[in-house]
């Protein structure tokens, strides 16, 4: 069945979006470059897609731009302010704030609802109960779970289950949508609905879109692609047109 998404986000309310960029990034491990003078920049609710062979630096690129991991070279700027000079302390609550995650295998809590699911980056951040679990709920409707709101991750699909987080990425309103192989435990159709549902829903919400996947077809229907050799940029592709790296 597919999802069907309205085109309006779940509220009227769309913050100014910052833009994240990345320059001169490097990341060492031992002796061996994951990634090797990478310059990135991503828009305001811009959808892109890292794609390479596996070792070439795709996870570890999006592992650097979200603050998880830090850089041996090279800055990280959200609006304009460097992030990866920030302790971990503030880069924890950047992620708990400005950041959405979408995992390949959703990494629900399984003692929780979708609505607790959903609601519990705002939860970790200190917003009201009530507040959070209307605002999850909202996304869960628009992301067509009505009825599955108290449903708990092992009695949800896979494609509902990856719908929860990515309800739960984008209900405290982030500025970008981090995805590691969100669709990697799907089978092909529902992957697809289940990416559709992904852009849909942050173009919605005016948030960035950043995905890693090493399926080309699913790269695809992205609107920009990064392709990644060796640590370094091989080729930059926006709608048809490539841009030299």
């Amino acid at each position: 069945m597919t999802t069907r998404i309205s085109g309006q986000p779940p509220s009227p309310a769309m913050p100014t979006r910052p833009a994240l960029s990345g320059h001169g990034l490097s990341k060492r491990y031992g002796t061996q470059y994951a990634l090797s003078g990478v310059d990135i920049d991503i828009t305001p609710g811009e959808a892109m897609a890292i794609v390479g062979p596996s070792g070439s630096g795709k996870s570890t690129l999006l592992h650097v731009l979200a603050g998880i991991l830090p850089v041996d070279d090279g800055e990280v700027t959200l609006g304009g302010t460097r992030i990866d000079s920030l302790g971990e302390t503030k880069r924890s609550e950047l992620r708990r704030t400005e950041f959405g995650f979408v995992f390949q295998s959703g990494m629900l809590v399984g003692e929780l609802s979708a609505e607790e699911n959903a609601a519990l980056p705002m939860l970790l951040a200190g917003a009201g109960r009530k507040e959070a679990m209307a605002e999850a709920r909202r996304w869960l409707e628009h992301l067509g779970l009505t009825g599955k709101e108290r449903n708990r991750p092992g009695e949800l699909s896979g494609g509902q289950a990856q719908r929860v987080a990515i309800a739960r990425a984008l209900a405290h309103r982030p500025s970008v949508i981090f995805a590691d192989e969100p669709t990697g435990a799907l089978d092909t159709r529902t992957g697809g609905e289940t990416m559709t549902a992904l852009l849909d829903a942050a173009a919605g919400s005016g948030a960035a879109v950043v995905v890693v996947t090493h399926d080309r077809d699913l790269a695809a229907s992205v609107p920009r692609t990064v392709s990644l050799r060796d640590g370094r940029i091989d080729a930059d592709t926006r709608a048809g047109a490539v841009v030299p790296a």
